[in-house]
Parts: C-alpha cells; structure tokens; sequence
C-alpha cells in the first residue's frame, strides 16, 4: 500500500487553568474540549514573564497510575520525591518520572535570566504496570541527542526515533515518541508514525503545515491532532519557521477512572488510592 500521510483531525487551542499553589497555565488535554488522547491524559504548556505566575510552584503531591513528562525550555524546576530523589532540571533537561503504585513529589519553578517555560505530559500506564515500583529519569540536554539536516531541520530526541538517531528515554509502555521538531522556511518534515498510534504536534513557534498544500496554518501554540497513518508531514509557514512538539504513542485501549493525580482503571482503584493516601500507606515501599 501507498504511504499514507495523517491529516488534521482537529485543532485545539490551550485553555487558561490554574494548578498547584498557584501556577498559571494553558492547558490542550483534559479539558472539556479535548479530554483524553489515548495514552495521553494531559498536555500543559507553562511559562510567563511574571514570576507571580509560577514561583509558588507545586508543594508535595501524590501520584499513582501514570507517567509524567515535564521538558524545559528555559528557567529551571528543582524536584525532590518520596524515592529520595532531587535535583534541578534546566533548558533542555527532561524529568521522566512513573508514578506507578505511589509517589509523592514536589516540582517548583525558578527563572534564570529572567526566564521560565517548558511542557508538562501524562503519559497513562496500563493496567498491568499501575501499582509496580516508582521509577525517576532524568535526562540532562548534553544527553539528549539532536539530528541536523542540512537543509536545517533539526530535531532533538527525548524518545523514539527521528532521522536515525534514537532518543535517551526507552522501556516506555506505550512506546512514545517525543520529538523537538524545528523546520525552517522552504524546508519540509517528515516523521514516520506506526499506524494505530495516536500522533500529535503542539506549535509553539511560528506556524506549520500539516495538512497539504492550501491548507490554513497552524499557529502558535495550538495543539494538532491528527488522524490515522503511517507519517506525519510538517511545513513553515509564511516563509518563516516553525517549532513543534511531536508526540505519539501506542494506545493501551482500557477504560479509564481519573481523579486528580491518581489515574486507574476503575472507581474503586481511585476510591482505594484515597484511602491508602489517608491512612498513610500511599508511598510505593516494596
């Protein structure tokens, strides 16, 4: 069969919340208008020029069933954990972190040079992996490998494969790929994805094309979900350049029971998270 390129299926705008202690930030996935992108539970793109937005940060908090992606773009998070992890990731730095049976974890943002944004992913685990032990990463940018073409298409790889180099990040259930994407004008991208697995692009610089010739532009920061496929095809638009997150995954296909920071599969699982985490027995101990 032809190669099949994946069209637009819709095209979200981020919404305005407020998480945490305070943190303001524009949210694409889990909201009323798009609530799940199977494996992904949430999509948040955060960073302002007004310290206020952010510095109060997110206080210790629990975790049970899922993944947490954040990568930075600039300013910095430091990080502590019920593992006894901490540390401090900066521009270009990743923090891959599963949740599994039980964490609690504490994530808050300082600027440097007056500067402070990255992206916040829920990367949902099946139902066989929910309760298995904690596991932390941290990826620093000196690590994280970057393909550069020489019409000047560059890519860095957290995870997958882009251009023949594979990214740092590996053992995933849902097989991602999580890709930072920069095309400039009159160059034009193209990423295989497996057929079946969810694909999207969040902009968020400049403006793309993603969906053939004629097509409107995609501006920044929109978050793109695409159809079914087996390549996404991406394009500056206006003669400029554009920068993209490209992420997808296999989807694990079970139903869902979301509460917060617990995402299981059924409302007891939830009922039994907030429980344990009242009665002190949340923390993973194996």
């Amino acid at each position: 069969m032809a190669p099949t390129a994946r069209r637009i299926a819709d095209i979200v705008a981020p919404q305005p919340v407020v998480e945490g202690a305070g943190v303001r930030l524009r949210r694409s996935i889990a909201t009323g208008r798009l609530n799940y992108v199977d494996p992904f539970l949430l999509f948040d793109h955060f960073g302002s020029d007004d310290p206020r937005d952010y510095l109060a940060g997110f206080p210790m908090h629990p975790h049970r069933g899922i993944e947490t992606v954040t990568y930075m773009l600039a300013g910095a998070v430091e990080h502590k954990d019920s593992l006894g992890n901490a540390g401090t990731i900066g521009a270009g730095d990743v923090q891959w972190m599963t949740s599994g049976g039980g964490i609690l974890h504490e994530e808050m943002p300082k600027p440097r040079d007056g500067k402070m944004e990255g992206f916040q992913l829920w990367v949902n685990l099946p139902a066989r992996l929910k309760m298995t032990r904690p596991r932390y990463r941290e990826v620093l940018a000196g690590r994280i490998p970057e393909a550069r073409r020489q019409d000047g298409v560059r890519v860095r790889v957290v995870a997958g494969v882009a251009e023949g180099v594979r990214g740092p990040v590996t053992e995933i259930a849902a097989a991602p790929s999580f890709l930072d994407v920069t095309v400039p004008g009159g160059a034009e991208y193209v990423q295989p994805v497996p057929k079946g697995h969810c694909a999207l692009a969040y902009v968020f610089e400049g403006g793309g094309m993603f969906d053939g010739e004629g097509e409107p532009a995609v501006p920044a920061t929109r978050m793109v979900v695409f159809g079914d496929g087996d390549h996404v095809r991406a394009k500056a638009a206006g003669g400029g350049r554009v920068r993209f997150l490209l992420i997808s995954g296999k989807p694990l296909g079970e139903p869902i029971a979301r509460y917060g920071p617990f995402v299981m599969n059924t409302r007891q699982e939830i009922e039994q998270a907030l429980e344990d985490l009242r009665m002190g027995t949340f923390v993973w101990r194996g």
